[in-house]
């Protein structure tokens, strides 16, 4: 017993940090209350200092060596890289006038009392062709100062709709990072697991739609004359979304994105030489914090996860899964908690993955459905933690804290909803 007892101590201490991180930053947004005012970046910074102080590992070299090796790891270096280009790419899209086209095609074209849904629907459809919820918000978010600007809906409204949006895709898409790890720690088809996962995501996507719809309809404004259309400018962002559907890198994409914004400016004559430069050089300093964050959270987590963090909570919830329901519920809690302390829905699959298949086998769940759990309640936690990708974007791309976001999104609440129901059914 003493011995258990310890080892629930120990197991406590080791995911402190991340209790530590968000009492530092809900706490401190709470007392100055505006939560603009808190970086996310200094509250990471205290946590991960906590986390020197209570990890084991010997001399401070080998913590600073783990911490390290987290922050340098493969997936989060991937991860910055595209930030850098995507910086770029939206600054070098605004300098060109891509933003105000698109947001002039919108308003020329969509009813205004389908606007929310019509975007909602965009942000469906591009996040399925890229395969990355990341990659639509880097297209998709800029846009929408422009749209809450002539339009008058709220820019928190907007934003949450593209990252529900972008979510959507990332979810069920065959060339997203979360269907391949899914349906390879399952050993299952794509298409199979999409079958599986399209049951839940589909309806959930029409009711969040009909909700758009509904609100739409009680717009009052009005759609003023638009000036003369430049289609050529939108061409960056078609690019983007024919290269991610023909399966190019997301990097890949966006440097060549971010080539044919400065070809379009000098065609055009919208951009010189030097204020390409400078556009991309702002557009890649407006990622500066995002990119200490994720530095930060990296090595936070490493910390965690050598001290047993992630193990502890995989132990303490292996004794629910009772039964074919109780098995899958258990999969579903395992994932999200994963996605909890790693702020990588792709991560969260891979780190539990051989677990969830080791359940699925000894209770003889559906390994096509197992693989949709992993990937829906993943997707979910992403998309509501104030530290992921998604919702950092937000806040360097538009300007909105993450907190003003969360409670209207919307398709997130009700997949959640959805795929919750779906635990206790068994095929």
């Amino acid at each position: 017993m003493t011995e258990n007892r310890l080892g629930n101590r120990r197991g406590l201490l080791a995911i402190s940090p991340l209790v530590v991180f968000l009492l530092v930053y809900l706490l401190s947004s709470l007392v100055t209350g505006d939560f603009y005012k808190i970086p996310i970046s200094a509250s990471f910074l205290i946590a991960s200092v906590y986390a020197f102080c209570i990890s084991e590992g010997g001399s401070m070299a080998n913590k600073v060596e783990m911490f390290s090796k987290g922050a340098g790891d493969r997936n989060i270096l991937l991860m910055i890289w595209i930030y850098i280009l995507a910086g770029a790419f939206s600054q070098s899209a605004v300098t060109i006038g891509a933003v105000d086209t698109t947001v002039h095609i919108a308003l020329k074209f969509v009813s205004p009392k389908l606007m929310l849904a019509g975007l909602f629907f965009t942000a469906c459809f591009v996040s399925f062709s890229m395969g990355t919820s990341v990659g639509t918000a880097v297209t998709l978010l800029p846009m929408t100062p422009g749209i809450a600007e002539q339009t008058g809906y709220s820019l928190a409204l907007l934003a949450a709709i593209v990252i529900g949006g972008a979510f959507f895709g990332d979810n069920l898409s065959f060339i997203s990072d979360t269907t391949i790890a899914a349906t390879k720690t399952q050993n299952v088809e794509m298409s199979d697991k999409f079958k599986s996962n399209i049951k839940v995501a589909g309806p959930a996507a029409a009711v969040v739609l009909i909700i758009y719809v509904l609100l739409g309809r009680s717009t009052g404004y009005a759609i003023s004359a638009t000036e003369t259309i430049e289609w050529v400018k939108i061409i960056p962002y078609i690019l983007i979304i024919v290269l991610s559907i023909c399966k190019v890198n997301v990097a890949l994409a966006l440097a060549l994105g971010i080539v044919s914004c400065g070809l379009i400016g000098f065609l055009t004559g919208s951009l010189s030489w030097s204020g390409w430069m400078i556009s991309m050089g702002d557009g890649i300093s407006s990622m500066g914090e995002l990119i200490i964050v994720t530095l930060l959270a990296g090595g936070l987590l490493e910390l965690i996860r050598v001290n047993g963090g992630l193990d502890y909570i995989i132990q303490i919830l292996r004794p629910m899964s009772k039964g074919k329901i109780g098995a899958q519920i258990s999969i579903a809690l395992l994932v999200s908690i994963a996605g909890f302390c790693t702020a990588n829905n792709t991560v969260a699959i891979i780190t539990t993955g051989k677990i969830a298949k080791q359940i699925t086998e000894n209770f003889s769940l559906n390994p096509k459905k197992t693989a949709s759990i992993l990937d829906t309640f993943s997707c979910i936690v992403q998309s509501i933690i104030p530290y992921g990708a998604q919702l950092l974007l937000v806040t360097s791309l538009v300007g909105l804290s993450a907190l003003e976001v969360i409670p209207l999104l919307y398709y997130p609440m009700v997949l959640c909803l959805f795929s919750v129901i779906a635990l206790f059914r068994t095929k």
